[in-house]
Parts: structure tokens; C-alpha cells; sequence
């Protein structure tokens, strides 16, 4: 009998000192108000996190923080980010305040959008934005890079532009080195922004900059039906920006963008290219092709003739 009540009278201190234990590391780690920003890096699990926490005095104890993350669900919920944590908060409001509270989005912009694609993607995401920045990252188009971006939740246009810029010229110097070609840079990324809309198969885009640089050399228009959808602008029937089945008036616009009618290049680029289209532009394939047509799968085929071309259009227009 005497052995049980030393079982039991143990048992009873481990219960009650793990009780201790527990509400110990849930309280909060401080009576400070003063916030900390707090960085939860991409891919971090929450055992790193919670040693974060900790080392920065923001929670007392990080297995119990570890424990209840993983015991209430929340381990899979916390976001990467910059969070303002204020330490007086408990190991609880932390651990929730993290699968919300973040100070930045994420915000993946894909490959050929136009700006105003972009500024659109931007409106839901980002409180500060207002109709004025449509024109802002309009007159920086093909120079807001395609990828995904961590942008402070408080951002300006200036701020998403200065990332995008800076990322663009940090991905545009580490191909530069291929060009094979004479074009300046910024010829270099409209005929890039071009390939873009045109090519779906990255094996493509080398051929599509061949026939794009043979017909500049002969003179010839660049031919490019996304040059004319960048002329047409929105359409709200479709509601897209790229209006397809181009009718013959469309293909008459009066417009610089118009390259079925126009020779050289646009203006400026019509979209904002990957890095794939921006490298098939400085270092396009060795070719005679004049012309290409895009099956339904997208896949591209290529001819040196119009009489090719059109040997082509009755081949894989079917």
C-alpha cells in the first residue's frame, strides 16, 4: 500500500509539474507592448520557428510552442512573412497572429502578362494601390519580371516597380553574354515580349526570334497577331486583353503596334517576358525561316515560303 501512495504520489507531481511546464510556456514571454518585427522565411518548419521565437525573447519555451502548433493544426497554416509581434502576447495569439498576421503578400505575376494585367493581379492583393498606377507600370512594360515576390503589405508602385526592375536586371544580366545579335537592349526585350505571346513550347522561341530577326533584315512586317491585340486593348466581351479570332478589320487598325502593317518593331514591348524569351531574343536559332502557324496544341511550324506556310496552315490547321 505504502508502494502505491509513492506511485501515485509521483505520478501526481509529474501531472502537476507538467501542467507548470505547459501554462508556463504558453504565457507570454514579456510585459513589453513595444512591437518586434518578426521574419518567418520561406520554407522554415516550425521547429525552426519556434527557436526563432525564442532567441528573440518572444516565447518561453519553444517545445511547448513546437507542441501546441502541431497538437491544434496550425504548424501547416503559418505563412512566410515579416509579422509585428508584440511580446506581451501568449504563445497562442502568436502561433495564430503567424497564419494570418503577415506584413507582406506573396504575389506570383506569370510569364506575358501586360502591365496592365499586372496592375490588375496588384488591386486585390495590395491595399495602397489606386487607379494611378496602372500608368505607372505601364510605361515599364517588358521590365516587370515574371516571378513570384514577397511585397510589404503598406507597398507604393515605386516599391513594386524598383523589385520588379531589380530583378529583371539581375535575371537580364545573367544571359546577356548570348546575344549573338546586333540589336540593342530594349529592341532585344520588344522582340522578346513578342516571343512571349507567340511561343507556348520553350523549344520554339529560338525558331520564333529567327524568323522575327530574317524578316527585319529583309524588311519585311513582323506579321505578329499579339502586336494587333496589344493595339485593340481590353475587350470587355471576352473580358481579356488578348482578343482572339481577329477580324479583318482588326487587322487594319491604325495603330505603331501593328505589325501586319507596319515594318520594324513597336514601339515598346507588349508584354513582360520570361527568361526563356528574353534568351531565344539575344540568342535566336540559325535560320532562313520566314514563317510559322500554331497548331492546336500550340505546337509551332515553321516554313522558309509562303508556299510552305500555307502547305502548313492546310497540313495542321485541320
Amino acid at each position: 500500500m505504502k508502494r502505491l501512495w509513492v506511485v501515485l504520489i509521483l505520478l501526481a507531481i509529474i501531472v502537476v509539474g507538467t501542467f507548470i511546464w505547459w501554462q508556463r510556456g504558453l504565457s507570454a514571454a514579456s510585459s513589453s507592448t513595444a512591437p518586434v518585427i518578426f521574419t518567418v522565411n520561406k520554407g522554415e518548419g516550425v521547429r525552426e520557428i519556434a527557436n526563432s521565437l525564442s532567441s528573440k525573447g518572444l516565447i518561453k519555451d519553444p517545445i511547448v510552442f513546437f507542441l501546441y502548433t502541431r497538437i491544434n493544426g496550425l504548424d501547416k497554416q503559418i505563412q512566410a512573412g515579416d509579422f509585428k509581434i508584440n511580446p506581451s502576447m501568449t504563445a497562442p495569439q502568436i502561433a495564430e497572429d503567424l497564419t494570418h498576421g503577415t506584413l507582406d503578400v506573396w504575389i506570383t505575376v506569370p510569364e506575358g502578362l501586360r502591365a496592365e494585367e499586372i496592375a490588375s493581379l496588384l488591386s486585390g492583393k495590395l491595399p495602397n494601390y489606386n487607379n494611378s498606377w496602372r500608368a505607372e507600370l505601364d510605361s515599364n512594360e517588358g521590365y516587370l519580371f515574371p516571378d513570384t515576390y514577397l511585397f510589404p503589405k503598406d507597398a507604393t508602385v515605386q516599391t513594386v516597380i524598383d523589385t520588379m526592375r531589380a530583378n529583371f536586371d539581375k535575371k537580364y544580366d545573367s544571359v546577356k553574354n548570348l546575344q549573338t545579335t546586333s540589336l540593342t537592349k530594349a529592341q532585344t526585350i520588344i522582340i522578346a515580349s513578342i516571343i512571349e505571346k507567340e511561343a507556348k513550347y520553350a523549344q520554339d522561341r529560338p525558331l520564333v526570334a529567327s524568323v522575327f530577326i530574317n524578316r527585319l533584315k529583309l524588311g519585311m512586317p513582323l506579321g505578329s497577331d499579339p502586336t494587333v491585340m496589344y493595339a485593340l486593348g481590353y475587350q470587355p466581351s471576352e473580358k481579356t486583353w488578348w482578343k482572339q479570332d481577329l477580324t479583318a478589320n482588326d487587322l487594319a487598325i491604325n495603330s505603331p503596334y501593328n505589325t501586319r502593317l507596319n515594318t520594324g518593331l513597336p514601339p515598346t514591348p507588349i508584354s513582360n517576358p520570361g527568361l526563356s524569351s528574353i534568351e531565344a531574343a539575344l540568342n535566336p536559332a540559325n535560320t532562313n525561316y520566314l514563317y510559322f502557324f500554331a497548331d492546336k496544341q500550340g505546337h509551332l511550324h515553321f516554313a522558309t515560303t509562303i508556299q510552305g506556310h500555307n502547305a502548313n496552315i492546310q497540313k495542321y490547321g485541320q
